[in-house]
């Protein structure tokens, strides 16, 4: 399982990761990203493992865990506190990607898809959490948008093909389920989740303060198919009281998790990096806004800062680039919508 693929900042969380950022005077929170933060350039080859945390480059200073924001990867196979998908586990999903598309792999996969959506509205007895009918399809929106290519400036961004159409909404009232949603997450899917592998279930819930989000892979779903979709804090979804992270891209980078894609930072300046060519490599994760960032500068290109698989700000996210696109598509051939499913 992987989350936003959260985003958190508790001490467990960031175990391990080195994140830097421009200086507080760098940082541009709230506006729109610099256009020329280049999304492409990245060296087509990529192969090899893993990078470790490393040093903050010039001109920069380590983000604190207070201010940073964080969309975590949650493979679901560790210890409490593992959160991030480690280069032996994306390899491995890599792995059963190719494996799983066979013969698909000689012909043109392509989108549109259009993905059933059902969102679960889970709420405490006080009105906590109880996310507006408006709110959800305000959601579904910036997820058709974000997809489409609407956001994307000049020609960084693509129509990645996916549109998601709201199939069914369900409310459920229950305090421990709406606080302590990951203590109760078996029990809460098992008992709502709806659909096969082609169907999105999106569960909305007080996640707490240090996570945003997280997801399951699609390799994930022949061996756990109940387990399968995306939870998201409830005040992430447009309108919400989450600072920084309330115009909805918190669900538009989980899904990106749903459809097979890593974070932009995966495996850091090593390769193969997020397994796309055609996003530059990243060093760790960023956070707020920063311009021009560069933290793998051996690497072509600027970090993707406003792709929608970074941690940043809600505001800076843009797009999402063709490689992704093509990468989606894979998977959900080979585990979502295709009949090679493994």
């Amino acid at each position: 399982m992987i989350g936003r693929s959260s985003r958190g900042g508790s001490a467990a969380l960031w175990s391990g990761l080195s994140l830097c950022a421009l200086a507080l005077t760098g940082l541009v929170v709230g506006t729109p990203p610099d256009p020329t933060v280049s999304s492409t350039g990245a060296e087509p080859e990529r192969t090899g493992a893993v990078a470790q945390a490393a040093h903050c480059p010039p001109g920069t200073e380590p983000v604190s865990e207070s201010t940073a924001a964080m969309r975590v990867a949650d493979p679901g196979v560790g210890a409490e506190g593992e959160v991030e998908v480690t280069p032996e586990q994306a390899a491995e999903y890599e792995e059963r990607l190719r494996e799983a598309l066979g013969p698909s792999r000689d012909r043109q996969i392509a989108p549109p898809y259009t993905v059933p959506v059902v969102v679960h509205v889970i709420s405490a007895e006080d009105g906590s959490g109880n996310v507006t009918d408006a709110r959800v399809r305000e959601q579904i929106d910036v997820m058709n948008r974000a997809y489409r290519g609407d956001y994307a400036q000049g020609s960084e961004g693509t129509d990645t093909g996916f549109r998601f159409e709201l199939s069914d909404v369900t409310r459920s009232v229950n305090d421990d389920w709406f606080h302590r949603f990951r203590q109760y997450d078996d029990t809460i899917r098992s008992q709502l989740r709806q659909g096969g592998p082609e169907t999105l279930n999106i569960y909305t819930a007080d996640l707490g303060s240090g996570l945003l989000g997280y997801s399951t892979f699609p390799q994930d779903y022949r061996a756990a198919p109940e387990r399968d979709g995306v939870a998201i804090a409830h005040d992430t979804l447009p309108g919400g009281d989450r600072d920084r992270f309330n115009e909805g891209h918190t669900g538009t980078h989980e899904v990106g998790h749903w459809l097979g894609l890593f974070h932009t930072f995966q495996n850091g300046c090593e390769s193969p990096g997020d397994y796309v060519d055609d996003t530059p490599y990243e060093r760790e994760a960023a956070s707020g806004c920063p311009v021009g960032r560069d933290t793998c500068p051996d690497r072509p290109g600027k970090d993707p800062v406003t792709n929608f698989m970074n941690y940043s700000d809600d505001a800076c996210m843009t797009h999402f680039t063709q490689g992704q696109a093509v990468r989606m598509a894979e998977h959900w051939t080979a585990f979502r919508g295709g009949s090679a499913r493994a």
